[in-house]
């Protein structure tokens, strides 16, 4: 028994600590909040860190070390800023936070290919809403402060090609719709609409791999304010004239 309680204490006493071998955890870098948080796109100076979306960067503390486990920084103000999870220098889970106390944004892994990542208004409010697939956007959501959809957008689930995208007014009303019929054709339908959400244009698209892109591919409708209908002909993005 003696023997026993005698290596338990050798353990804890000869065991280096994580900090000890790779380096001391980082104190906490002051930051002023008019110079991280941007007005429209938050705080974004985490992201380099995020090798999850394409970030290539690496954290290293004082003496040159990687960081490793949890990391926190704050505002000038002693308020957190930041509280991530490092592993060799990268971030792999973390949370920002606006000096109000309010949650900037969210990131966690879903698995070994998908992530997710949630952004906030600082009145707490939701504002977008990614899932990342192998460190591309496979589905993004962006919210009005009012909590409408203001767009929307996916990708299939190998990000082998749209699947729908939509956008839509503040109170609403939808703005323009694109949303896949023929998955093996890779064929579309797209609505336009005008502010007061009657149809302005829909018909038929088809994906272009030679040129990269989406071209009106058919027969479309094209609608005036009161709802009166015209026809135009479309083939590989060229409008035909009769």
């Amino acid at each position: 028994m003696k023997k026993i309680a005698l290596l338990f204490i050798l353990t804890i006493c000869l065991k280096p600590s994580f900090a000890q071998r790779f380096g001391q955890a980082p104190q906490p870098n002051k930051y002023s909040a008019a110079k991280v948080v941007d007005p429209v796109y938050g705080i974004r100076m985490y992201e380099k860190l995020n090798l999850k979306i394409g970030g290539d960067s690496v954290r290293n503390d004082k003496k040159g070390y990687a960081v490793q486990e949890w990391v926190e920084d704050v505002y000038e103000s002693g308020r957190i800023l930041h509280k991530g999870y490092y592993e060799d220098g990268q971030l792999k889970i973390y949370k920002n936070f606006f000096e109000n106390g309010n949650i900037e944004r969210s990131f966690k892994v879903v698995d070994f290919k998908h992530c997710n990542m949630q952004i906030f208004y600082p009145n707490g409010k939701l504002k977008s809403e990614i899932t990342y697939y192998d460190g591309a956007a496979q589905i993004w959501t962006d919210y009005y402060q009012n909590g409408q959809i203001e767009y929307t957008e996916e990708n299939s689930k190998n990000m082998d090609y749209l699947v729908m995208r939509k956008s839509f007014a503040e109170d609403g009303k939808p703005q323009d719709t694109f949303e896949i019929t023929d998955v093996k054709k890779k064929k579309y339908t797209k609505k336009e609409y005008y502010e007061n959400g009657k149809i302005k244009a829909e018909g038929p698209m088809k994906y272009n791999a030679s040129y990269i892109d989406y071209q009106k591919d058919g027969v479309w409708s094209i609608y005036d304010e009161s709802g009166n209908v015209s026809k135009e002909k479309w083939v590989r993005g060229e409008q035909i004239k009769d």
